[in-house]
């Protein structure tokens, strides 16, 4: 019994340490996702201003004196070519519930209803391998950053290795040829030419939920939508320079905060995900300890009063023998 005892109190020690440790993650998570959501909410105000910058470029656009939209942003695929890209943001760490099939589900199953080929990248090992095991064929593996300071050099990689080769392509295009035709038709085949990110965002009322943003190409849609923005104040806007030059500048920076916005809502997400496994965890351990210490104070006091009853029973032994002797 007394092993049973010695292992019960290693038991209620490694609970206790393992509390401490989830304890310490749970207040990480915690602070990350203060970090994540203070990112999410500076970059609101200069979301809407480049929003209201191509608004003014979108408008002179359509009329008569406009710039067209830089080809490499606005060509559609042809029928029969070009692929539909997809950045599907999870986890490089686990402890964080079911953040990443929540995210791997609903990209499934809205890239089911697109047509044609699909490429797809993964940012984060836990989703890469879910997405494998769905059978998706993976384009390629992203790391997931650990801080608000790693999240632009990962957006740079996704416009350098996803984006940069069409986007290349839509600057070379006048410089074409005829005998470049048919290396030009293989590569439309496979050059993406819409781009959907997937990723879980923080709702009030809820940890997250999966959302999805179309970022390719910029459509006539998205161009009349964000034409018809009100502007703010009674003064009239004014671009400053060249037309073309801004709109192509407005442009990029669209696609680098939408990016940024996108991978540090889903880190929000996954903190939050996390903190709430962690508070899952602590009630589970919490439970775990209160069983062992009752246990283990029952067997100790089954203990004394087996010790206590053989005391007795040899006190009530010599006694009678006492007894005995004086008869």
């Amino acid at each position: 019994m007394s092993d049973t005892l010695a292992n019960l109190r290693r038991k209620i020690e490694r609970a206790r340490d393992l509390r401490s440790v989830v304890s310490t993650m749970k207040a990480l998570a915690a602070a990350s996702i203060g970090q994540y959501e203070k990112s999410v909410r500076s970059l609101d105000d200069y979301y809407r201003a480049v929003q209201l910058g191509l608004s003014v470029c979108l408008s002179a656009r359509m009329s008569s004196t406009g710039v067209a939209m830089p080809h490499e942003y606005e060509q559609k695929a042809k029928k029969g070519s070009g692929v539909t890209g997809a950045i599907v943001f999870g986890s490089d760490q686990g402890l964080v519930g079911q953040f990443n099939d929540v995210v791997v589900d609903y990209a499934l199953h809205t890239l089911a209803a697109l047509p044609g080929k699909k490429k797809v990248w993964a940012v984060g090992e836990r989703v890469h391998d879910r997405l494998a095991d769905a059978g998706v064929s993976l384009a390629g593996l992203l790391t997931v950053p650990l801080s608000i300071n790693a999240i632009t050099p990962l957006v740079g990689q996704i416009l350098m290795r996803i984006m940069a080769p069409s986007l290349a392509e839509g600057e070379a295009h006048r410089e074409q040829n005829n005998d470049q035709l048919e290396q030009k038709v293989h590569r439309d085949k496979n050059k993406v030419t819409q781009l959907y990110l997937f990723y879980n965002n923080s709702r009030s009322g809820e940890i997250y939920e999966p959302v999805n943003q179309q970022l390719l190409p910029l459509d006539e849609t998205w161009q009349r939508k964000l034409a018809e923005l009100p502007w703010p104040t009674r003064n009239l806007p004014e671009v400053v320079g060249g037309n073309a030059a801004t709109l192509r500048a407005l442009v990029r920076e669209y696609l680098f905060v939408s990016l940024f916005r996108a991978c540090a809502e889903s880190l929000a997400s996954e903190n939050a995900s996390r903190l709430a496994a962690m508070e899952r965890a602590e009630r589970n351990i919490d439970q775990l300890r209160e069983d062992l210490q009752k246990t283990f104070y029952r067997l100790r006091q089954s203990k004394i009063d087996e010790e206590l009853f053989d005391v007795i029973a040899g006190v009530e032994a010599l006694a009678g023998t006492k007894q005995r002797n004086h008869r």
